[in-house]
């Protein structure tokens, strides 16, 4: 089992936000910086052994409250949680935590509004 907790002001850039150009996809600086910082916070946390094996990922995304929400008040609007777990396993595969993404066989994904903004993972093996 991995678990740990990233503090920071989690991005809200995601993956789904390529451009193109002359037929080529290539990441904008906006993208570019999200991937570097959730990259930088993960390799701080790789686990020694690779997972090669079925496992679930969960995931807490912890934003800084804004106007009347309260900590631990769930975040309704965007980013779309699928669009934020894309990156971030993208960004896991890249480190090394796993062979490959494809592992990832159960997500449970939440968001919240927190004090302490910042990414909860925990990865388990599948039985």
């Amino acid at each position: 089992m991995t678990e740990f907790f990233m503090p920071m002001i989690p991005p809200t850039t995601t993956a789904q936000q390529h451009k193109i150009t002359n037929g080529r996809f290539y990441d904008p600086p906006k993208l570019k910086a999200a991937r570097a910082k959730l990259e930088a916070h993960l390799a701080k946390h790789i686990p020694s052994k690779q997972y090669v094996v079925p496992v679930v990922l969960i995931t807490k995304w912890c934003f800084p409250i804004t106007g009347k929400h309260h900590d631990g008040e769930y975040k309704y609007t965007r980013p779309d949680t699928d669009n934020l777990q894309k990156l971030l396993k993208d960004s896991m595969t890249k480190c090394g935590y796993w062979k490959d993404d494809a592992l990832v066989c159960r997500e449970i994904v939440e968001k919240f509004w927190a004090v302490h903004p910042g990414i909860y993972i925990k990865i388990e093996e599948l039985k």
